[in-house]
């Protein structure tokens, strides 16, 4: 599929014809042969040194997957192979042969999954579901933070305060991270009108910013959401959305979140 080179995400996802891939001006200067690197691939952008990937849509920053098939709506995977009809999972390393898996972050070296959904931070399983942070214990990481990373913060009922948050009168303004930015003495944001990881980071308070400065605006987000509330992932893409597709999926996640702290099912 054809590819070209967009001015930034928010201009790729305004483009007419859904099926072409896109690339930053960046990103293309890097990869030259980022034509020939998406010549399989319909929708996807910023992914680099796939090979054999066929019918993969809407991925983005991929890197290094091979022989994966019919994949939609993933983020920054990397050295994947042979997956098949996954949906919306991100930051994923080295699985293998997985598939119809949906939501899954972070997940390393898994293989042979099927059906998986939600999982979080687990490596080296095979054909489990609904878990998180299942590991063999070789494998057991040190979970203290990385020397000069801020502790991420946790935000109590994340969807319904960011809802909340987004649902007063010139709140939410996809285009920007923060308008007007202003930072208090504690060196948090205190502005009025933020997009939807804007919001995050004004909700976590100092420590967001402190993730922030760090990570910039969109990891720093996609870290609290995760770690706030790992049953309800929020994928990279959202961040990117208009205005009115962007309420949309808070209200969902809002209410998701409401349903299963009163227990009712989804």
């Amino acid at each position: 599929m054809k590819t070209e080179i967009f001015k930034d995400y928010s201009e790729f996802i305004q483009r007419p014809d859904k099926e072409v891939n896109g690339v930053s001006p960046e990103f293309a200067a890097q990869h030259p042969d980022y034509e020939k690197q998406n010549e399989t691939n319909k929708g996807c952008w910023n992914c680099s040194d796939c090979s054999g990937c066929s019918d993969c849509s809407r991925c983005s920053g991929c890197s290094d997957c091979s022989r994966c098939s019919g994949c939609s709506g993933c983020s920054d995977c990397s050295d994947c192979s042979g997956c098949s009809d996954c949906s919306d999972c991100s930051d994923c390393s080295r699985c293998s042969d997985c598939s119809g898996c949906s939501g899954c972050s972070d997940c390393s070296g898994c293989s042979g999954c099927s059906g998986c959904s939600d999982c979080s931070d687990c490596s080296d399983c095979s054909r489990c579901s609904d878990c998180s942070g299942l590991r063999l214990e070789k494998d057991k990481k040190d979970e203290r933070e990385k020397p000069g990373v801020p502790e991420t913060p946790i935000i109590e009922d994340i969807h319904q305060k960011v809802y909340e948050a987004v649902s007063r009168p010139e709140a939410l303004n996809m285009g920007n991270w923060h308008d007007n930015e202003k930072i208090d003495d504690n060196g948090a944001h205190c502005g009025t009108t933020h997009c939807r990881a804007g919001w995050v980071i004004f909700l976590a308070g100092t420590q967001g910013r402190k993730l922030e400065k760090v990570m910039g605006t969109q990891q720093a987000a996609m870290n609290i959401y995760h770690k706030s509330s790992p049953n309800i992932p929020v994928a990279p893409q959202r961040f990117f959305e208009t205005n009115e597709q962007a309420m949309a999926d808070m209200k969902r996640c809002a209410e998701e979140e409401a349903n299963l702290n009163n227990n009712i099912p989804g």
